[in-house]
Parts: C-alpha cells; structure tokens; sequence
C-alpha cells in the first residue's frame, strides 16, 4: 500500500550563522554564514518525510533541467521519483538566520509558469496509490486536467489529503479531507463570493465544506490546533494541540499531512487520524523542525538512508512501522531529571524486550506539579536529548499529564515496563495498556540510585 504525494517541489537552501555588526553601507546586518543547508521542498519535503520514517512513498512531480533539478534528485535519495519536465528553471527558496532568527529570504524562479504537462508513468503512479497526498505549492500540477481527472475518479477509492495553496487550483470534489490552514481557510472562503465573509475557523470550514465539496475540511490553527468538520456533521469539532516550545514553525504543515496519510491508511477513522497528526505536528516542532532533520547530505554522496524509524523523533510513526513488520513495541515513562546507573541498567533491561524502546517522557510543568518548584533540574529538551543519546533509547514521546495513560493510549505499545520497585502490586496503568492486548512488566529496580538522593545532594553542596 504506498503512499504517492503529488505536488511541486523547490529546494530550500537555508544559511546560518551569527550577526554581530551592522554593514557600514547601511544599517542592515552582516550575518557570518558560518553553515549552509540544502533539501528538497514543498511536496519533496513531504515524500522525505515519510521516506525517513520507513513508508514506501512515491513523489510525483515535474523537475527542471538545470542544477537546482540536479540537487533535488540528489536530495530525494530514498523516493521513488516519477517526475516530468517543467521546462523552467527549478524554484530555488534561500533563507537567510542569524541565530535563532530569521533575517531575509531570496526567491529564485518561483515566479508562476504554465499548467505543466505530465506524462503517462506519473498518471499509473497516482492510479496504483494506496493514500494520496497533494501537496500544492501554487506551480500549476495540481490544475493539470488529466492529473485531475484521475484524482477525481480516485477520490471515492482512496483517502486523498489535499494541502492547498492560495495560488493554486480548488481540490477535487470528494477528496477525504482538505487541510488548509487559517490564513489559506479565510482567504478562500472570502473569494467565495458575495456573502460568505469569513468568520471563525468553524464559519470558514462550514463556507469551504460547501465550497470545495470535500468529504471534511481539517482548518490549522497552529498552537490552536485545528477544527475539522466533516459531511454530515452538525458543527465542527475542536483538534487541540499539546503546548510545545518552538520556533520555526516551517514543515509543520508537511509533517500534518504525512501523518494524516500514515493513520488513514492504517485504518483510523478522520478524528482520529486528525488528533493523531496534529500532535505529530506538534511533535515535530518541539523536536526542532525542519532544522532538526537528518542532513540530506549524505544521501546526495549515495550514503543509505537510516533504518525505517531508527532514531526517529517521531515516536507514534515508529510504533507503527514496528508493528507493521512484525515487531514489539516497548514503552516506559519517568520523569528523568538527573539521569543515573540506575536509570541506565533499566532502559537497557526494558530494550532487549522488544524490537523498539519509545520513552514517555514528563514535560516540564508535569514535573513541577508532581515533584515541586525547584525541579526540574534539567529542561525537557536536553532531559530528550540525553535519553535519545543512548543506544537503547529510540524515541522519546513528552507528555504534559501528570499520568502517561493519555500518551500510551495514543502510543499504544505492547508492553509498557516499569522499573522492580513496583514489584508485587499492579501497576497503575495495567487497566488501560491491556485493553488494547498490552502487558505490564517490571525490570529490576537498583536502589540507593535515585533522582532524589542525587538533587538533595547537589543541593547541600551549593
């Protein structure tokens, strides 16, 4: 069952470095490029996506034949590529930080061309998909009227997501789900003529439910997560989103569409699906973003792509791929706020029980709330960091609960350890992991090793 994302691809170069002056020609500053980033974007970053994370992906899409097209088959090592010719330069995004902050961004050939043609390998690859994704960036794929003509036949076969673009065609009638986010939502609904001004993000999925002829309408809010009304539906149905610090919020709209594919195609139903990828989103960008992912690089040298969800920082994704080829997923929690021996002997006790180890990690307020004012000691992210350092640690999944039971029932694994001083009483999660056929172990339990004992004593020694 493979998943075919349809859509335009550009490559993204992104140039960082530091700025600690001001050009003596004007007062702009002098950014000291000191790394330079390239990958594959738009549609691109999508198939890569799922690429990395172990799903059979095909990307369908048109290519220039100039350098910039040469860098972006290079940087999509790992897809199958069915591409055409776009017969103009391959659009080139170029941003420009210093820092943690954005300074400029130079546009190179993204300026609009004709409705490309496509040829008759990428129409078959569209017709074998398992999902579709179309992922429109405004470059004229998506209004090809043959590509549509079977995306349209399709749409009552297959869930197809469509990501849409305001420079860029209407969806198809009857697609699974259109995922536009706020600003895209308001300003469609608004072209929709005299009447439908846009109001709430409910108004304007109502408006564009009606408009697009979609089956639902998924409406991002960004850290407000997301509305989704579906055909049928009396009103719209809130998708919140976990709190997550994050910066660029680049991707985040790829990585929701990828997952909304993955689930769907798994055979959740779209409210599910929908709340699964918007924390997957989430995710993404607490684990850093587009910046945090694997350095295309090396594919571009013929290097092989990682294992499918090794070292993922997309832990529901990794689940899943785990059990679609057969394997155990293995799960455990704790707050690890100063990491010891003890914490080491148990992860690596609870790995060898299975094929993967996904750590459920307390956020930073759920520490406070159970462990006071004063910790935690280390913040999440580098506590992540750290537990994804060791071999044994595959992903991490942070959770804002003071109890994981709201992160396992979405990860679901199929044993969750916890460490032997629980030994002789039911763990409190057992009800809930063996509703779905799980199991509850425990692996020995080290004492005179512990969190506690090590922060009081770096407490009486400052």
């Amino acid at each position: 069952m493979r998943i075919v994302v349809v859509g335009d691809v550009m490559l993204d170069v992104d140039l960082s470095g530091e700025a600690t002056r001001l050009s003596p020609d004007a007062p702009v500053p002098v950014v000291d490029v000191s790394g330079v980033r390239r990958r594959a974007g738009g549609a691109g970053l999508v198939a890569r996506m799922l690429a990395q994370d172990g799903w059979p992906v095909t990307l369908v899409t048109v290519l220039g034949n100039d350098d910039a097209g040469s860098q972006l088959r290079a940087h999509l090592a790992g897809v199958r590529l069915v591409a055409g010719t776009s017969g103009y330069p391959s659009p080139v995004k170029t941003r420009v930080r210093a820092g943690s902050h954005p300074v400029v961004r130079f546009d190179q050939g993204c300026e609009k061309t004709p409705v490309p043609d496509v040829s008759p390998a990428m129409l078959r690859a569209v017709e074998h998909a398992g999902v579709v994704i179309v992922a429109d960036y405004g470059r004229g794929l998506a209004a090809n009227p043959q590509l549509r003509d079977v995306l349209a036949r399709l749409a009552g076969e297959v869930p197809i997501i469509w990501d849409p673009h305001p420079s860029g065609p209407e969806p198809v009638p009857g697609v699974a789900v259109v995922t536009p986010n706020i600003s895209e939502a308001t300003k469609a609904a608004i072209q929709a003529g005299p009447g439908s001004a846009a109001g709430s993000a409910d108004a304007v999925a109502e408006i564009l439910l009606k408009r697009w002829r979609s089956q639902a309408v998924l409406v991002t809010k960004g850290e407000e997560g997301a509305v989704l009304l579906r055909q049928g539906d009396t009103a719209a149905r809130a998708v919140p989103a976990p709190r997550v610090e994050a910066g660029d919020p680049c991707g985040a709209g790829d990585r929701l569409a990828a997952s909304l594919a993955v689930h769907l195609l798994a055979g959740r139903d779209l409210p599910d699906a929908a709340a699964l990828a918007v924390h997957d989103a989430a995710d993404f960008l607490a684990a850093g973003g587009v910046s945090a992912l694997p350095d295309t690089a090396d594919a571009a040298a013929g290097h092989s792509a990682p294992a499918a969800g090794r070292r993922t920082t997309e832990p529901l994704l990794l689940a899943r791929s785990v059990r679609e080829s057969g394997g155990k997923v293995v799960a455990t929690g704790g707050c690890f706020d100063l990491i010891h021996a003890g914490h080491i002997r148990s992860l690596t006790a609870a790995r060898e029980l299975g094929d993967c180890l996904i750590v459920c990690l307390n956020s930073d307020d759920s520490v406070r709330r159970l462990k006071g004012p004063e910790r935690p000691i280390i913040g999440q992210h580098d506590r992540a960091e750290l537990l994804l350092a060791m071999e044994c640690v595959d992903a991490v999944m942070v959770f804002d609960e003071d109890t994981p039971e709201a992160a396992l029932d979405r990860l679901r694994p199929d044993i969750w350890v916890k460490g032997g001083d629980y030994k002789g009483s039911r763990l409190p999660e057992a009800d809930l992991v063996e509703s779905w056929g799980g199991r509850c172990l425990t692996v020995p339990f080290h004492p005179a090793r512990s969190t506690t004992g090590l922060a009081d004593a770096l407490a009486k020694v400052s």
